[in-house]
């Protein structure tokens, strides 16, 4: 287990700054619990945390009632992967992704995410010699890369405008018109 360092947690902040009001966040791979405690102390509305290792559960567990703040978080006994397999589509504003540096769950969760993003940011956390499938802006801040992917924008399709002008019905009168 490997906490996220001060200066990455500060540096993620200040990329979602403008995200983090009110949104709806799941911490993946969650630990300690640190990365979605920040959120909600910048404003969040909640937090949904996955874990699924025991000492981490306890720790992020006591974390939560530290800072009274368990009506605004949710703890998921869970694996991550299935975890998000069973996500709909938008589900939250922001997603952070933070397993064990090297492992190759993350490049899968990202490919899911690619597919059917269940977040509108997916923020992921690695070692910066880790390349990641392609899509992410990548910050780098000594040994670890922050790269943070943003699901593209569904513009609604709009039926096209009919070049024939169409004339309104006018309702009948009972005066006649004149020519």
């Amino acid at each position: 287990m490997r906490p996220t360092a001060e200066a990455v947690r500060v540096q993620m902040m200040k990329l979602l700054a403008a995200d983090l009001e009110g949104a709806r966040v799941a911490d993946l791979f969650a630990g300690t619990g640190a990365l979605g405690l920040e959120a909600v102390s910048r404003g969040a509305k909640y937090v949904d945390f996955v874990e699924f290792r025991p000492s981490s559960l306890h720790a992020l567990k006591a974390n939560i009632a530290a800072l009274r703040v368990s009506t605004k978080c949710r703890v998921y006994k869970k694996d991550a992967l299935p975890f998000a397999d069973m996500l709909t589509p938008d589900r939250y504003d922001i997603a952070f992704v933070d397993p064990p540096y090297e492992s190759r769950m993350l490049d899968r969760l990202i490919e899911r995410w690619q597919r059917a993003p269940w977040s509108r940011v997916l923020v992921a956390e690695h070692l910066k010699t880790h390349v990641l499938p392609k899509g992410a802006k990548i910050h780098v801040l000594e040994d670890t890369s922050i790269s943070v992917y943003r699901a593209p924008i569904i513009v609604p399709e709009v039926a096209p405008v009919s070049d024939t002008l169409v004339s309104p019905i006018l309702p009948p009168t009972d005066s006649p018109t004149e020519p």
